[in-house]
C-alpha cells in the first residue's frame, strides 16, 4: 500500500476521511494510500475528504469513531459534508433535557 497524499491528515487508520491540512482546488488529483482520486470541488481547510468510496447508510469515520451517515453514494477524494452526510452530533442541552425528563418521572 502507497502513503496517501501528504496535504491530507489521517488521524486515525480506521476513518475513511482525510482532513485537508491545506486548500485544495476541484480537479486536484491525490492519493489515497489505496490509489489515485482526484478533488470533486474547492476544498477549504479543514474540511474533509472521502479516502476510499463509502456507501448511502455507511457512518463516516473520524477520530477512529463515527460521526455521522453517508446521505448518497461518496466517491474518494470527494467532499464530505452536510450535502451528503447527516451529522450524529447531539447538543448537550439535548441530552440535558432528556436527564431532566427521566429524573423527574
Amino acid at each position: 500500500m502507497s502513503q496517501h497524499d501528504p496535504r491530507l491528515i489521517l488521524l486515525d487508520p480506521r476513518d475513511n476521511v482525510f482532513v485537508a491540512r491545506t486548500r485544495l482546488p476541484a480537479g486536484e488529483p491525490i492519493e489515497t494510500g489505496t490509489g489515485p482520486a482526484v478533488i470533486d470541488r474547492d476544498i477549504a481547510l479543514a474540511h474533509k475528504i472521502a479516502r476510499r468510496a463509502i456507501a448511502p447508510g455507511e457512518k463516516i469515520l473520524k477520530y477512529g469513531a463515527p460521526i455521522g451517515v453517508a446521505t448518497v453514494a461518496i466517491a474518494a477524494g470527494h467532499h464530505v459534508h452536510v450535502q451528503n452526510m447527516k451529522s450524529d452530533y447531539t447538543p448537550t442541552y439535548h441530552l440535558e433535557d432528556e436527564r431532566k425528563a427521566g429524573a423527574a418521572q
